[in-house]
């Protein structure tokens, strides 16, 4: 039976002696001795030149000797020790009964999806290729449910690619006895472990790396990173390997364990050191019932065949651009591992199982905008989300012919800490909230990818929209439409992944489609919002969606950066945390009104845009961390005073990010940057010159609705209710003569 495991398909390990086979294979290929040849003759050379080193050390022979100690510690920190099948026996026992207790409901994978991976199992046995196995990361459990399930498969358990910071005391032994091996995020220029990271994923075993990197926070999938599978594509472009089979795969869990960390590490507490011993070892964690699992595969096609007919298609596109595609240039090179990259996120994506209970539950919710939600309501809304989802191509879980009550009713139950309900006796039915909506958004953002589109073009037209007036009024012309669209997808391009595509034929796509469900019209190149759109108010859904975990939320930090007394250069990290409290102000005055949208992830893919686009400069350097400055173009002009004046490129990024906003409590007219702007203003600088030390008070306007608001800020003297050591907004002392007036 499956608990023997002696007849599985693969490559065989789980032998007497197999870690020690595999390393002695990996040191004395001729890559790993020539490399070391090669630094041993170059040290030797700089060795020469100084003449108080000893004959002895000069020798190359001794050198090498030195290098191969080196590499073999080298390979015992990295290399994975499948040797003994008792040991993989005992661990799947453990999990067993470790993952049976975490989701009752089973781990649930598609029959014709396992019949087609085992088929092509069966095929890469034959031809002596491996399998590349490349899921999503959610959790620290992915580890160990891949290979929980490869092993009930009977499939060969893969060599798991992990970080070195997973190789811990303990912890890092057993890891290694269940297939880990353990990988630098970065090696540099060290040569030799480089090469012997090469050889030993060239060694024609099935091999599992996520494809993401890292664990997503957010949960959101990540943009592919390109280091593991540089080095798998890399080998079968030099001919070391003839080919291996590429199985894209998806895990989707009802809980994920973590995301009480993520929500704690997001909203800028220190992270703490990863440990999957720190996953499992509050006994709590096991008396819970975390629902179920659903495991999807992608159709694994062959590497081989994917290089050829990407490389046929660019020699084609090449040819009538007049440019010739090669494989030995790093940038053609670098070209088809970035398609090779993204065409695994996309069959993620496509595998996905985008409607399960608890991702369903989230999204309804989160989406709402008023106090709660009945069940009857909430049951519809969900009956609603799944056909949306059906309509757009995604994956519904399959919950066994259970009614959408049941469905929500389960869900609610596993979600019962992340969801509020009101059963009191003096209403008609439960009413149910958002209790932690940090969390809660992470199950939302495993869905959001489906609605993309849509949601950009929605925010596109509310620019417009928003205006109000006549319905004429509020119609926007299909060119406006679209370099509308194309800026929020390169300000989004670091936080979302989009389907292929040029922006112009998406929006096209997509306008159409809406048009079918009524809810945009076209008429004489000009889009509006249909009258039955106009009824429902679908449009607020696909925007809130947009809104509520992107850049869009709130606007470039400027005063952090140009506040330091001169100093040009903030310390990332520093600049980072001054931007996140600025956000979490922002939320509590109301005037941003999710705080998903100031976690540190979101920030991070905001900066690196503006850094892509030309508005923040990145410096990093040795034995410092790094730095950023906002580019000396984009530095805003300041008055007499100090204060930053609202003019120049910066302050115009500002204003156009800030039109495609939903309002705060601050409505119209991009209020909410105005305040950020006069918020630094009083923060950062004191009032002073003619404007100040204010012997009464100095009033301020601020644009709302195209009125005049007066503000009036009174210095510490005449406060009332504020807190003693700087000044607040009051009411006017007295009707004297306004010192300074200025207009955001």
């Amino acid at each position: 039976g499956w608990r023997s495991y002696r007849d599985y398909i693969g490559a065989r390990i789980l032998q007497a002696g197999y870690a020690r086979a595999i390393k002695e294979q990996v040191l004395k290929s001729d890559r790993v001795k020539n490399t070391i040849k090669y630094l041993a003759s170059r040290q030797a050379i700089q060795l020469r030149a100084q003449p108080s080193v000893s004959k002895v050390v000069e020798r190359e022979d001794q050198l090498e000797r030195e290098l191969e100690v080196v590499v073999r510690n080298m390979a015992d920190k990295m290399f994975a020790d499948f040797s003994s099948l008792r040991t993989v026996r005992v661990f799947a026992f453990a999990l067993s009964n470790i993952l049976v207790r975490l989701y009752h409901q089973g781990i649930h994978i598609k029959e014709s999806e396992l019949l087609e991976l085992r088929r092509h199992a069966i095929k890469a046995q034959q031809n002596k290729q491996s399998l590349i196995v490349l899921p999503c990361h959610k959790s620290h459990v992915d580890y160990l449910l891949i290979s929980y399930v490869f092993f009930r498969l009977g499939l060969a358990l893969p060599h798991i690619a992990a970080g070195d910071n997973l190789d811990l005391p303990v912890v890092g032994g057993i890891l290694r006895r269940g297939g880990a091996f353990f990988i630098r995020r970065t090696w540099g220029d060290d040569m030799l472990y480089g090469e012997l990271a090469r050889e030993y994923i060239e060694a024609r075993y099935n091999i599992e790396c996520f494809i993401e990197g890292t664990r997503s926070r957010t949960g959101k999938l990540l943009q592919p990173k390109f280091g593991i599978l540089k080095l798998i594509l890399e080998g079968l472009l030099n001919g070391r390997t003839k080919d291996c089979i590429i199985v894209p795969m998806s895990i989707g869990y009802d809980r994920v364990i973590e995301t009480e960390t993520y929500a704690s590490e997001l909203l800028g507490q220190p992270k703490e050191r990863e440990s999957l011993w720190g996953v499992f070892n509050s006994t709590k964690l096991l008396q819970f019932k975390w629902g179920r699992v659903d495991v999807r595969f992608a159709k694994p096609f062959s590497l081989l065949e994917y290089c050829k007919d990407s490389i046929e298609s660019m020699l084609t596109l090449r040819y009538f651009l007049l440019s010739p595609f090669n494989l030995e240039n790093v940038q053609d090179k670098n070209i088809l591992l970035r398609s090779l990259g993204y065409r695994q996120v996309q069959s993620v994506f496509k595998c996905h199982v985008a409607m399960k209970r608890t991702n369903a539950l989230g999204t309804v919710i989160l989406t709402l905008r008023g106090r709660g939600v009945g069940r009857s309501e909430l049951v519809r809304r969900v009956n609603w989300l799944r056909r949306e989802i059906l309509r757009k191509g995604g994956r519904v879980a399959h919950f066994g012919g259970m009614s959408t009550g049941d469905i929500v009713d389960r869900a609610i139950q596993v979600m019962r800490d992340l969801v509020g309900a009101r059963k009191e006796k003096d209403i008609l039915e439960p009413v149910f909230y958002a209790q932690k909506r940090f969390e809660l958004s992470f199950y939302r953002n495993q869905v959001i990818h489906l609605f993309l589109s849509e949601a950009i073009v929605s925010a596109s037209m509310y620019v417009q929209i928003k205006i109000g007036g006549v319905k004429s009024a509020q119609r926007i012309p299909r060119s406006v439409l679209l370099d509308n669209a194309s800026f929020i997808s390169q300000l989004l391009k670091g936080e979302f992944i989009y389907r292929p595509g040029s922006v112009e034929d998406n929006m096209n796509t997509t306008l159409q489609s809406m048009e079918r469900l009524n809810v945009v019209t076209t008429e004489d190149d000009l889009v509006g919002l249909s009258d039955v759109e106009r009824k429902l108010g679908r449009e607020n859904y696909a925007t809130a969606q947009l809104d509520e975990s992107s850049p869009t939320r709130i606007h470039p930090p400027v005063g952090v950066v140009v506040a330091n007394d001169g100093v040009a250069w903030v310390e990332e990290r520093v600049f980072l945390k001054k931007a996140q409290t600025l956000g979490k102000t922002l939320y509590y005055q109301g005037d941003i009104s999710y705080m998903e949208a100031v976690n540190q992830e979101t920030l991070k893919n905001a900066f690196s845009r503006l850094q892509t686009q030309g508005v923040m400069l990145y410096r990093r350097a040795e034995r410092e961390p790094p730095h950023v400055a906002l580019h000396p173009e984009f530095v805003p002009a300041r008055s007499a005073d100090g204060g930053i004046l609202p003019a120049g490129k910066l302050w115009a990024l500002v204003k156009r990010i800030g039109k495609f906003r939903r309002e705060g409590k601050n409505r119209r007219d991009n209020a909410t940057g105005e305040r950020a702007f006069a918020q630094e203003y009083m923060c950062f600088r004191p009032l002073k010159g003619r404007y100040g030390h204010c012997s009464k008070h100095a009033r301020f306007a601020s644009g709302r609705d195209n009125r005049h608001v007066r503000m009036d800020w009174t210095c510490r003297q005449e406060q009332r209710g504020t807190e003693q050591g700087g000044c607040g907004p009051q009411r006017a002392v007295c009707s004297g003569q306004a010192i300074a007036r200025h207009t955001y």
